[in-house]
């Protein structure tokens, strides 16, 4: 006899494509972030769009972060992150965060509370990590907001099936 064990469940359910998954995901619209953190005087950042509220009371942000990403060992080292919600205007800074440097227009970074965010972002907000949560083959980075700034007169950059888009 056989110590075989089968999970049904498993056996019931299609093998998911993840070129599928990812298609589908990309039918819900976004905004774009980069998340950004100063690690022995550097400053490093990466463009996501896994990124939502987790708590208004404590005010809690949530990242989602590829474990293969160079941001996610930072993240730990570190402990803190900023999160800077870019413009309509600032696809390029998106693009550049996203490993596809623009070296015809400058990235800066402002501090701001002892934080890097860039300059002019839509919304901006710093954070201690307050938890982090494995979730397959990336961590949920739970953000406790330390400050938080925005800035008027402009659109927000948004993402969806793939291109970017003025929301």
């Amino acid at each position: 006899m056989s110590d075989l064990i089968i999970d049904h469940q498993q056996a019931l359910e299609p093998a998911i494509d993840s070129r599928q998954f990812r298609n589908t995901l990309g039918q819900f619209a976004t905004g774009v972030i980069v998340i950004a953190t100063e690690h022995q005087g550097e400053i490093h950042g990466m463009t996501a769009n896994a990124f939502m509220s987790g708590s208004m009371s404590p005010p809690l942000i949530i990242v989602s972060v590829d474990k293969r990403a160079r941001m996610h060992a930072l993240l730990q080292a570190t402990g803190r992150y900023s999160v800077s919600m870019l413009a309509d205007t600032q696809a390029h800074l998106s693009r550049h965060f996203a490993g596809q440097p623009q070296t015809d227009k400058p990235v800066n970074f402002i501090d701001y509370h002892g934080q890097p965010v860039l300059e002019g972002a839509l919304a901006w907000l710093t954070t201690g990590v307050h938890h982090q949560y494995d979730c397959g083959d990336h961590t949920l980075f739970v953000g406790r907001v330390q400050s938080l700034g925005q800035r008027t007169g402009c659109g927000a950059l948004g993402f969806h099936r793939g291109e970017y888009t003025a929301l």
